[in-house]
């Protein structure tokens, strides 16, 4: 018998921050969950930003170091190894798997805290939505997908959609209003999903992965690898994510 005590949940809002909460039709998110042009498999970059577009990037969450963030790039230069496009946060520390157990992460001086797992952290979101914006045409009419299996708020009552190993509630705001669940309090999940009304692009990230993965134009992919500050990556749609 199961002796623990349910896990208290919030009732599922009616915001979330600034993003309404749908809990009528679907419909626009009907084309994520059909698979889009083509289907995406479950832990694939196409699997987590939808699959049919001409480019992907993936974009690096940064480790830290105190309050300042710090790149992969200069992580892996302490170790004498490099960022490949594919590469696994773990392999480059030279750690295993369960590296997120450790007492004492970390390298005195470069740095000290993980990247963030789980979907795209503030700062990074903060930095991508103007390059975003500049690459659609309904930068004000956008909408979210946000995996209803975080604990703290109770979904279950509220349609969902599926995606590749995940079910996502239905949130619709602006672009600009992407960042607004941090109102809530700072340790609020941003969406999984993002993408605007003329589906010119998808972003996508996840509970489990400490990158953010986009697909878009090639123009959008470009301009997000030439982005001062973010550390991005060209990848496949059949990619591997991490």
């Amino acid at each position: 018998m199961d002796d623990f005590p349910p896990v208290h949940r919030e009732p599922a809002p009616e915001l979330y921050g600034r993003l309404r909460v749908r809990t009528g039709d679907l419909g626009p998110a009907r084309w994520l969950a059909a698979g889009g042009p083509g289907v995406g498999e479950f832990g694939t970059v196409a699997g987590v930003a939808a699959a049919g577009f001409a480019a992907y990037a993936r974009v690096l969450h940064p480790a830290s170091l105190g309050d300042r963030p710090v790149r992969w790039s200069t992580v892996a230069a302490a170790y004498g190894r490099r960022v490949a496009p594919g590469a696994y946060w773990h392999q480059l520390i030279g750690a295993d798997r369960d590296h997120r157990n450790d007492s004492d992460p970390g390298l005195p001086g470069v740095w000290d805290e993980h990247p963030a797992e789980g979907p795209t952290p503030p700062d990074v979101a903060r930095a991508l939505i103007p390059v975003l914006a500049r690459h659609t045409r309904t930068p004000d009419r956008c909408w979210y997908g946000l995996w209803n299996g975080y604990g703290r708020w109770d979904f279950e009552a509220v349609p969902a959609f599926r995606t590749p190993g995940r079910e996502e509630v239905l949130l619709a705001g602006t672009l600009a209003e992407a960042v607004s669940p941090v109102s809530l309090d700072e340790f609020a999940e941003l969406p999984d999903l993002w993408w605007p009304e003329d589906r010119a692009w998808c972003l996508g990230g996840d509970v489990d992965l400490v990158s953010t993965y986009v697909g878009g134009s090639e123009a959008l992919v470009a301009e997000l690898l030439a982005a001062p500050e973010l550390e991005a990556h060209r990848v496949a749609p059949g990619d591997a994510v991490g």
